[in-house]
């Protein structure tokens, strides 16, 4: 048995990985370096080093992290449907949260910024892309779950239409500076929705 294959080994990288995560949120792909992840878990540099082979190793596990999270969050809203109203807003606000992150509510550009930084930056990143799309498939399942399960059922080309609907609202928000992209995806999507 390894040392990174402890109980206190695990939670030492599980510790390395949730700063990563924050690191990743509050800063996009750029700000998880490994100095900086060891400051903020409180661990010796080296730790990460020993815990991940590389920073491209422990930026996806960040990436992972971060994305199992949301879908987590995402599924538990799911359940909770039952008890909720489905109106359009109500899915059209739930569809938002699970695109651009809850943290997008407050109206502010800077989460949905970074987000989208995550998803554009990540091409560059070869490493990360079969990450991406693994977390983009079970992202698309849960919308399309949601929909249903609110009486909107969609086929899979129109769920990407409408996926691709805010990610066009966003960027043109971003662009034009637009202080609440998220109030810009939600007008082209309430638009389509009813």
């Amino acid at each position: 048995m390894t040392a990174a294959s402890t109980p206190k080994g695990e939670r030492r990288r599980q510790a390395l990985v949730a700063a990563a995560a924050a690191l990743l949120s509050e800063g996009g792909l750029e700000a998880v370096r490994h100095r900086a992840v060891a400051e903020r878990a409180g661990l010796p540099l080296a730790s990460t080093t020993y815990y991940f082979s590389s920073l491209d190793d422990l930026v996806a596990a960040a990436v992972e992290h971060q994305g199992r999270a949301e879908l987590a969050t995402g599924r538990a809203r799911l359940d909770g449907l039952a008890d909720q109203q489905r109106s359009a807003a109500t899915v059209v606000e739930l569809v938002l949260d699970l695109l651009l992150g809850p943290d997008s509510q407050d109206g502010g550009a800077e989460a949905v910024l970074l987000r989208y930084e995550r998803l554009v930056g990540s091409p560059r990143r070869p490493y990360l892309a079969p990450l991406m799309r693994e977390l983009s498939g079970e992202l698309h399942d849960l919308l399309g779950e949601i929909m249903a399960r609110c009486g909107m059922p969609v086929g899979r080309d129109r769920l990407l239409e409408l996926v691709a609907l805010v990610d066009g609202a966003v960027v043109y928000a971003l662009i034009e500076s637009d202080p609440d992209p998220r109030d810009a995806a939600r007008r082209m999507l309430r638009a389509q929705l009813g």
